[in-house]
């Protein structure tokens, strides 16, 4: 006999045999397959944190010639509204980055001075070291008596054209460059070097005297900057004048030139030709005077310059 589909059998064989077994359909994966279909998905990776900004100092950072006649880069205090080097009013990047300098005979220490936007000041005492000046003592008197008057029509003038383009304070950066020798040569000529006549001191010399032997040498831009004066004619002690105003109240000039390349006016760049040696103006030879101002300060260039050159 059949029974619900199975065999009738006797004793427990039958029971077991005549149970039903269940029957996966054939269209369903084993379990494996099914894991194995679905889609992997990996976790997003965490994005990196950004590093975070450099703190701004708070206090001064600088470097530089820390000499009579030399000079400093740096940074003024984070949230500095207006800054200072003794009387002198710092011209301040927006980063608080500046330039500042020692005059020839700049006393033994200097201060800065910063002023924060909360009215705190903060301060910070520079030590100037001394320099030793070549120093000519002649047993002869000095010269007596000053300019005649004469002389002083024609000077004036001039001294105004000076004082101008010196007070113009151009935008630029040649005050953060590593300046290069304007031109390389024999240096006849110190800067800070006086003769002092019979115990009365005479005016110190000014520049760098830089001589070639010969009238035409070219000369470069020791830094980029703008060219705030280039004289219409010889002046009467400085001749062909050429003045680059390289920013933040330092200019360069280039005293007796035997001729200018470049236009008051012009932007120029480091290394760029401006003209050449001269003997014009007061001068007994071909050579260049170079003279460094930051506001009313005189600053040595040799202390801006690689050591090379004469």
């Amino acid at each position: 006999m059949r029974g619900e589909g199975c065999l009738l059998l006797s004793g427990a064989i039958a029971l077991a045999a005549c149970v039903p077994q269940a029957s996966e359909p054939a269209d369903t994966p084993a379990p494996q397959a099914a894991a194995a279909a679905q889609p992997v998905t990996h976790a997003p990776a965490p994005a990196p944190t950004p590093a975070p900004a450099p703190a701004k100092p708070a206090v001064f950072s600088y470097s530089g010639e820390l000499t009579q006649g030399g000079w400093i880069r740096g940074e003024a205090p984070a949230g500095t509204t207006e800054a200072w080097l003794g009387e002198q009013k710092l011209d301040l990047d927006a980063d608080g980055s500046f330039f500042a300098a020692f005059d020839r005979d700049a006393d033994p220490s200097a201060m800065l001075k910063a002023v924060l936007a909360d009215g705190r000041e903060i301060t910070r005492q520079i030590i100037v070291s001394p320099r030793d000046w070549q120093i000519e003592h002649v047993n002869v008197a000095r010269r007596s008596g000053g300019a005649s008057e004469s002389f002083m029509r024609i000077r004036r003038p001039e001294l105004e054209q000076i004082w101008k383009a010196r007070a113009v304070h151009a935008q630029s950066d040649g005050w953060s460059q590593d300046f290069i020798w304007p031109v390389t040569g024999r240096i006849s000529g110190r800067f800070g070097s006086q003769r002092i006549y019979r115990g009365e001191p005479g005016s110190y010399h000014t520049g760098l005297d830089i001589a070639t032997g010969e009238s035409g040498t070219p000369i470069v831009a020791p830094a980029d900057g703008v060219v705030v004066l280039a004289t219409k004619k010889p002046f009467s002690l400085e001749g062909n004048l050429l003045i680059i105003d390289h920013g933040k109240g330092l200019n360069s000039a280039f005293l007796h030139l035997s001729r200018m390349d470049v236009a008051q006016g012009s932007q120029v760049k480091q290394g760029q030709l401006i003209g050449a040696i001269g003997s014009s103006g007061r001068a007994t030879g071909p050579h260049l005077h170079w003279s460094i101002k930051w506001n009313d300060a005189r600053l040595d260039p040799l202390l801006f310059l690689p050591e090379k050159g004469g």
